[in-house]
Order: structure tokens, then C-alpha cells, then sequence
């Protein structure tokens, strides 16, 4: 890995252990994808949504409402939106110059700078939340996918990506959240896994 991804991946495990230390670590990963932003199609592999896309076919029905979190320069919400062209495809990203590159890319795609610990979102929004290379936020997300709904992770080069999420740390956050594993994953160096929350009775 080059420095900027050993940045990624040290505040990556940081804030997976301890997610109260996200507000101090948010400004250098900020900054870090703020720099690479104008460069990041260029420098991401072909491959890098290779996990992503072959997991949206294991999310059942068609979501309404659909939520890219970490979009980075858009490619997770605009393969959502082309896989369901009726749903409300949304995206958000903690970096502002991301998210311009983003809405350069598909201006028909609503692309909004926000913090994936705390959107500005009504509970329950969504029927799909999606991420690629993105540090999961627990609590954040029970609380913005509806009961029944989805949530999916995808991680481009498995356990090589430098923003990267074990799968049983994964199922430990998602079972203390009231999520259900239903799929898992491995396409050529990918990882991914879907789940969905419980619907209490």
C-alpha cells in the first residue's frame, strides 16, 4: 500500500474499534480524499465494483429508495440507479470535492456532502443502504434503513482494500443492530455481504 492508503486503512481500523474516535480522525480522511479526489477514477482499479454490482443481485424486489454511502466520485449510486431506474437514488460522501467530481459525472443523481455517521435523514428512510470501501457506522444505519430493508458491503480487493471491514466484524455490528445476515460473497478479489433488518413483531 502506498501512504495514503496506510492512512485509510489505520483510521479505518481505529474507527471500526472505537466509532467515538471518528470525529477526531473525520478531518484527516477528509482531507486525504479531498486531495485525490480530482484523480480517482484514474488511480481506482477496473475491478473496483466488480463485489458491489454481483451483491446488488442478491438485494430482493425493487428498492424504492436507495442511499450510496462513501460514493466517493459516484460509481455505487449510478450502478444502483442503472439496476433500478425507478428507484430514488441518493449518495453521500464526507468529501466536497468527491462529491463534485460525483455530480460532474451524473448530474441527474442527487449527490450530497454529508458524514455517514450522522445523516441528516429521517428514520427509516431507506429500503437499501449501499457501500464500497466504506467504514460501516452501526447504530447510523439501524436507524436509517427501514424494517425489512437492506444494507450492502462491498469491498473491492477483499481484505487487501485499504478501507476494509472483516466479515465477522461486520456480522458482529449487524446482529447488535437488528440485522440479518442473508448473503455472502467472493467475486475475483472482492468480498461483499447483505443484510436485512429485522422486522420486529
Amino acid at each position: 500500500m502506498n501512504r495514503s492508503q496506510k492512512l485509510a486503512r489505520a483510521i479505518t481500523d481505529v474507527v471500526v474499534r472505537a466509532p467515538f474516535l471518528w470525529p477526531l480522525l473525520r478531518k484527516p480522511m477528509t482531507r486525504l480524499f479531498d486531495q485525490i479526489a480530482p484523480r480517482w477514477d484514474a488511480m481506482t482499479s477496473a475491478n473496483r465494483l466488480v463485489a458491489f454490482e454481483a451483491a446488488l443481485e442478491h438485494v430482493p424486489g425493487e428498492p424504492r429508495a436507495v442511499l450510496d454511502l462513501g460514493t466517493g466520485t459516484g460509481d455505487g449510486a449510478i450502478a444502483a440507479a442503472l439496476r433500478w431506474p425507478s428507484a430514488d437514488v441518493r449518495a453521500v460522501d464526507v468529501s466536497r470535492e468527491m462529491i463534485e467530481e460525483a455530480r460532474r459525472k451524473a448530474p441527474e443523481l442527487r449527490f450530497d456532502v454529508g458524514d455517514a455517521s450522522a445523516l441528516d435523514v429521517p428514520d427509516g428512510a431507506f429500503d437499501l443502504v449501499t457501500m464500497n470501501n466504506v467504514i460501516p457506522f452501526f447504530d447510523e444505519l439501524a436507524r436509517v434503513v427501514k424494517p425489512g430493508g437492506h444494507v450492502l458491503f462491498a469491498f473491492s480487493n477483499g481484505s487487501e482494500t485499504p478501507i476494509y471491514v472483516a466479515p465477522e466484524r461486520l456480522r458482529r455490528g449487524l446482529r447488535r443492530t437488528g440485522f440479518d445476515v442473508v448473503r455472502e460473497l467472493t467475486t475475483g478479489p472482492g468480498t461483499a455481504l447483505v443484510a436485512r433488518r429485522q422486522v420486529r413483531s
